[in-house]
C-alpha cells in the first residue's frame, strides 16, 4: 500500500488541504496511510468543475459511457489484489469477505455498462385519447439530473461507492463523493481508474473532508441530487435539510429472520449464521433477530448457539477468520453495553460476548426485551438475538415490530406462506429461503419507514439520477 493517498479534484489527483487524515488498520491499530482531505475551497472549487462539466456528460453516447464503464471494470480486475489488500487494512475485513466486495465492484460497473444500452431512453403515449386531443403524440426521453452529491458508508468501502457512481456515468451526470472518513482508500482507488478514463474534465471528484465541510453537498442547491447511506438519524436529517434537491437514503436495519417448522434447516440454520456474523455484523442487512417457530424453538436454538461457538473471530487477514474488528473503540464500547443492558433487564447469554482487542465474538441472546437498544434499535455488531412464535401470523407482527423496513428473511417451503409474507411484511425486500442479508447488485435495493427510501441497485437508481421529459406533438 502506498504512505499517501491523494484526493481527487476535477478528475485530477490533489495533494488536498495540509489537514491529512491517518488512517489505522482497524485490528492491529497500527498505522496505515495518510489520505488527502479537502477543505472548504477545495470543495467550492470540485462543486464549479462539476457544474462546468454538465454538458459534456449530458452529451456522452451510449457507446462512450459503456466504453468508460468496461475500462472500469477491466483496470479493476487487474488491481484485484491491491483492492483487497486496501480492504482488509482500512475496513478490517476478513480476506473471503475482502475478495467477495471487489468482485461485486466489478459487477456493479459492468451491470451499469449493461444498462446504458438496454435500458430503453422513453416511450411513447398515445395522446388522442378524447376528441379535443385528437392528432397529438406523446413522447418521452430521461435526462440527466445534474451535479450528484454522494456520502458512502465506512462498511462497503468499494460496492456502496460503485452505486452511486456507476449509475451517475451510465446516466450521464458529474457527480462529488464523500467517502467514510474510516475507509476512504477504496474510493480513492476507483479515482485513480476514473482518472484513467475518457471522463470530461470536472465529472467526478473524490475527497475525503469532514463531515462539516461535507454539509455543503446537503445544503447547496446547485447540487440537484443527494444520495446518502449511513445512520437514520443522520440521514433523515440531511433530509430535512436538503431544500429542493431529490434526496436518496439508504439508512439503517434491524433485520429479521422467521424459521418455520417446515424450514430445511439443514440450509438455513448455516445461512442465518454467515447472515448475522460476516464483517463482525456491520451490514445494514445483517441477520439481528431470529424469529423461531415455538414448536422447533428448543432445537433450532441449540443447533444455532453450537454453529456460532464455531464462527471464528479474530485477525481479518487469517483466511478463516469470519469476525474481525469493530470499525473503532466507540462502537465497540456502543455494542457491549446495548448487550449488558439487555442482560440487566432479564436476557440471557447463550454464547459469546467476550472481545480481544477491537474484536468481539460471535454472541447470540434469548429473553431480550422489547425496549431494550439492542431489540429495537440497529446493533451493527456481531449479535444476534432469539425469540420464538406461537403462529405464522404472530411471528410477521414480530418481524414487523420495528421502525426500521429494509429486509425480511422467510424460511418455509409453503408457497402461500411465502405469498403472504410478500404482502404482510413492512420492508424493501423479502427474502424467502434465505437471510435477510442476501443482496444481487443488480435489484432495487432499499426500504421503508426508517429505513429509507429511494431504491439501490443500477436500473433503479438511474431512475432517480434522470427527470422524465415530455415531448408533445401536433399532427
Amino acid at each position: 500500500m502506498q504512505h499517501f493517498y491523494p484526493l481527487y479534484l476535477a478528475n485530477k489527483a490533489h495533494e488536498g488541504s495540509d489537514d491529512a487524515l491517518e488512517l489505522i488498520n482497524k485490528y492491529s491499530q497500527e498505522p496505515v496511510a495518510e489520505v488527502a482531505r479537502a477543505d472548504e475551497a477545495l470543495l467550492e472549487e470540485a462543486i464549479a468543475a462539476g457544474i462546468k462539466a454538465i454538458p459534456e456528460m449530458q452529451a456522452l453516447k451510449p457507446y462512450q459511457k459503456q466504453r468508460i464503464l468496461l475500462d472500469c471494470v477491466a483496470k479493476f480486475t487487474q488491481r484485484f489484489d491491491e483492492f483487497t489488500e486496501a480492504l482488509i487494512a482500512e475496513g478490517g475485513k476478513p480476506e473471503a469477505a475482502a475478495k467477495a466486495e471487489v468482485k461485486r465492484l466489478i459487477a456493479t460497473f459492468q451491470f451499469a455498462a449493461d444498462a446504458v444500452t438496454t435500458m430503453p431512453e422513453g416511450e411513447v403515449i398515445p395522446l388522442d385519447v378524447t376528441e379535443a386531443s385528437a392528432g397529438y403524440r406523446g413522447f418521452t426521453k430521461r435526462v440527466p439530473i445534474g451535479l450528484c452529491g454522494f456520502i458512502s458508508p465506512f462498511n462497503f468501502p468499494l460496492n456502496l461507492v460503485a452505486h452511486k457512481i456507476a449509475p451517475a456515468i451510465a446516466a450521464g451526470c458529474p457527480f462529488i463523493l464523500k467517502p467514510a472518513s474510516y475507509t476512504p482508500i477504496g474510493a480513492l482507488l476507483i479515482a485513480e481508474v476514473l482518472a484513467q478514463t475518457e471522463l470530461p474534465e470536472g465529472a467526478f471528484s473524490i475527497m475525503p473532508m469532514s463531515s462539516k465541510i461535507a454539509d455543503k453537498l446537503v445544503t447547496d442547491e446547485r447540487i440537484k441530487l443527494l444520495s446518502f447511506t449511513g445512520s437514520d438519524k443522520v440521514g433523515w436529517d440531511m433530509k430535512a435539510r436538503a431544500g429542493k434537491k431529490k434526496v436518496v437514503l439508504e439508512l439503517g436495519g434491524n433485520a429479521a429472520v422467521m424459521v418455520e417448522p417446515d424450514a430445511d434447516l439443514d440450509k438455513a440454520l448455516p445461512r442465518i449464521i454467515t447472515g448475522g456474523y460476516s464483517q463482525a455484523g456491520q451490514v445494514c442487512i445483517s441477520v439481528q433477530r431470529v424469529l423461531i417457530h415455538q414448536d422447533i424453538y428448543a432445537s433450532v436454538k441449540d443447533k444455532l448457539v453450537e454453529l456460532a461457538k464455531q464462527v471464528k473471530s479474530g485477525d481479518p487477514s487469517e483466511a478463516d477468520v469470519v469476525v474481525g474488528p469493530m470499525i473503532d473503540k466507540g462502537e465497540l464500547e456502543r455494542i457491549q453495553q446495548w448487550v449488558k443492558e439487555a442482560v440487566d433487564a432479564g436476557a440471557t447469554i447463550l454464547c459469546g460476548g467476550e472481545t480481544k482487542g477491537l474484536v468481539m465474538e460471535a454472541t447470540i441472546l434469548e429473553n431480550v426485551s422489547h425496549e431494550a437498544k439492542l431489540y429495537k434499535d440497529e446493533a451493527f455488531g456481531p449479535v444476534m438475538i432469539l425469540e420464538s412464535y406461537e403462529d405464522f401470523e404472530k411471528g410477521m407482527a414480530l418481524a414487523n415490530d420495528t421502525r426500521f423496513g429494509l429486509q425480511v428473511g422467510v424460511y418455509s417451503s409453503n408457497i402461500n406462506k411465502a405469498l403472504q409474507a410478500w404482502d404482510t411484511l413492512e420492508a424493501g425486500g423479502v427474502i424467502i429461503n434465505d437471510v435477510p442479508t442476501f443482496r444481487v447488485d443488480n435489484m432495487p435495493y432499499g426500504g421503508v419507514k426508517d429505513s429509507g427510501f429511494g431504491r439501490e441497485g443500477v436500473k433503479y437508481a438511474l431512475e432517480d439520477m434522470t427527470e422524465l421529459r415530455l415531448m408533445v406533438v401536433k399532427d
